[in-house]
């Protein structure tokens, strides 16, 4: 069974002096307002299409790492993720780049850097983004 989520954009005016309003639409969590100012130059006040991936791609990351971990018999205690997307004005989005720092019990760095790629190359938004550079900028055990 497929689960479908929605969010939407209003947009108003045209793209270097518009502004918009995205709405997380089915968990109604969110509402987030996007520019093209704040997306071409990191005016870190507003949102930007790249910042909401790089949530969907750490929080993605991060369950199919735990997945992984626990199937290997070592759940993690915590995970940290975060992911920075890189946008470049004239090409798109080039680069996702994901941080990790877990703290696992009974699991050494080798094995931890093992799982933490098959997560990377199979969580399903790594799968949508396929079409950029997707790294483990950094990977760290705490045990």
């Amino acid at each position: 069974m497929a689960v479908d989520s929605s969010a939407s954009t209003v947009w108003r005016g045209d793209l270097m002096s518009g502004t918009g309003h995205t709405r997380l639409e089915t968990s109604s969590a969110a509402e987030f307002d996007v520019n093209w100012r704040a997306r071409s130059t990191g005016d870190g006040n507003t949102t930007t299409p790249e910042e909401l991936l790089a949530a969907a791609h750490s929080a993605c990351f991060s369950m199919a790492f735990s997945n992984g971990l626990a199937q290997n018999g070592t759940p993690p205690q915590q995970l940290d993720v975060s992911a920075k997307v890189s946008f470049v004005p004239g090409t798109g989005v080039t680069k996702s780049a994901l941080t990790v720092v877990g703290t696992v019990e009974g699991l050494d760095a080798a094995k931890f850097q093992e799982l933490a790629e098959d997560a990377k190359a199979n969580c399903p938004v790594s799968k949508a983004l396929a079409g950029i550079d997707i790294e483990l900028a950094s990977v760290t055990l705490n045990s």
